[in-house]
């Protein structure tokens, strides 16, 4: 029998083998219908969670070939961490017992942007948002491309998650939890690891 870090794997690698159907524009997703949502009417059992940004452009049912109930999809501007999004996260992890959490940031991120233009000051408006990402600033202050940016912001979210997150923590110490950081590349329409 399978632990859940082999799990994590196979799962990982489900999704990133679905990236690909994605790209070549061969979807197979099939639950995609009312006959599958009756089938989840009263629970559900997700095999991955993603943390995603909220941006239009990155959906991760459509970018995995997925379709309903194989996702617990977290979505929040920027991937910005905060307790309600860490509680999601723990959700899924101890209730919904995921093997797998993907953290996928992305190109073109508007956030990254807008971090970048006004960092250092702490500006009136999106101030949780800004608390969340300046922190990768403040350590590498030499990131002049947003994309690498968030990059570095993605691995700043996995630190954190373990270091603030005990529930996140006890699984990936027990190994019931595989964490893959991800970034979607809007040119190709890949998900790469990072």
């Amino acid at each position: 029998m399978e632990n859940n870090l082999e799990l994590g794997k196979k799962e990982l690698n489900k999704l990133l083998f679905g990236n690909k159907n994605f790209v070549q524009g061969t979807p197979n997703a099939k639950n995609m219908c009312l006959e599958t949502l009756k089938k989840f009417a009263f629970h559900q059992e997700p095999y991955a969670a993603v943390l995603s940004c909220s941006d239009s452009r990155v959906v991760p049912e459509i970018i995995f070939d997925c379709g309903i109930g194989e996702l617990f999809v977290i979505r929040v501007a920027g991937i910005a961490l905060g307790p309600n999004v860490t509680e999601s996260i723990e959700y899924a992890v101890k209730k919904l017992k995921v093997p797998l959490l993907i953290l996928l940031g992305h190109d073109d991120c508007g956030v990254m942007k807008y971090a970048k233009e006004h960092y250092p000051v702490m500006t009136d408006d999106f101030k949780s948002i800004m608390s969340a990402v300046y922190p990768v600033l403040d350590k590498k202050e030499d990131i002049k491309c947003h994309n690498f940016f968030a990059m570095e912001h993605t691995k700043w979210v996995e630190k954190t998650l373990i270091e603030k997150s005990k529930i996140v923590k006890t699984a990936v110490d027990n190994k019931e939890l595989l964490i893959a950081k991800c970034h979607f590349d809007h040119s190709t329409g890949l998900v790469n690891l990072i």
